[in-house]
C-alpha cells in the first residue's frame, strides 16, 4: 500500500525534497520551506490514500471517490507564507513537484509497486496542492501590491494637501511683503523663508521608501 510506504519512508522523502531544494534554490531559507510544507502534505496524502482505500473496499472494485482533505487549504497557507518569506512562485511549484519525483524514485529503488488508483490519488493531490498554493501565492502577492499602491496613493494625497498649504502660506507672505508695509527681514519674511524650505524638502516625501 502506498500510504504504508509513505509512512515508513516519511523522513527519507523529506530529506530528499530538502536536498533537491537546496541544490536548486538560491534562497537561504529553502530547507525550512520544505520542513514546513512537505511533512504536512505527506501526512494529509497518507490520510487521503487511507480514506480512498476504505471507500474502494466498501464499494468493491469501483473507482474511489475523491475524499475532501485539508490538503488544499494547507497548501494555500504554505504558498502565502512562502511569499512573505521572499520565495518565488516557481519555488512553490518545485517544492510539491519534488515530492512526486522523490516518491517515484524511492519506490523504484525499493521495488515497491504503486497501484494505478494510488498513483492517480498522488497526482491529484499534488495537482490540487500546487494549484491552491500558487493561487494563494498570487492572491497574497496581489494584496501586497494593493497595499503598496494604497500607501503610495495616501502619500500623494498627503503631499498634495501639504503642498497646497505651503504654497498658500508662501503666496500670502509674499503678498504682504510686496505691499511694502512689511520688511523682508521681519517675521513675515522669516515665515516665507521657512515655507520655501519646507516646499523644497517636500518633494523628498514622494521618493520611494527604502
Amino acid at each position: 500500500m502506498l500510504h504504508e510506504f509513505l509512512t515508513q519512508n516519511r523522513q527519507v522523502l523529506i530529506d530528499r525534497c530538502r536536498d533537491k531544494a537546496a541544490k536548486r534554490a538560491e534562497h537561504v531559507d529553502s530547507a525550512s520551506s520544505i520542513d514546513h510544507g512537505v511533512p504536512l502534505f505527506l501526512e494529509q496524502l497518507v490520510e487521503t490514500l487511507k480514506a480512498e482505500q476504505n471507500t474502494s473496499a466498501r464499494n468493491g472494485d469501483s473507482e474511489p471517490s475523491p475524499t475532501p482533505t485539508p490538503i488544499g487549504r494547507a497548501a494555500a497557507r504554505h504558498g502565502a507564507e512562502l511569499l512573505g518569506r521572499g520565495f518565488t512562485v516557481d519555488q512553490v511549484v518545485h517544492d510539491y513537484g519534488d515530492v512526486c519525483q522523490s516518491v517515484t524514485a524511492l519506490a523504484i529503488e525499493h521495488a515497491t509497486h504503486i497501484s494505478s488508483d494510488a498513483f492517480r490519488t498522488l497526482n491529484r493531490c499534488l495537482d490540487n496542492a500546487i494549484a491552491d498554493a500558487v493561487a494563494a501565492f498570487g492572491e497574497a502577492r496581489q494584496l501586497s501590491v494593493d497595499r503598496q499602491a494604497q500607501t503610495s496613493r495616501q502619500r500623494i494625497v498627503d503631499y498634495s494637501a501639504d503642498h497646497r498649504r505651503l504654497v498658500a502660506i508662501a503666496l500670502q507672505s509674499f503678498s504682504a511683503i510686496k505691499s511694502g508695509n512689511i520688511g523682508i527681514g521681519g517675521a513675515t519674511g522669516t515665515l516665507l523663508e521657512h515655507t520655501l524650505k519646507e516646499l523644497a524638502a517636500l518633494t523628498d516625501r514622494l521618493q520611494p521608501e527604502k
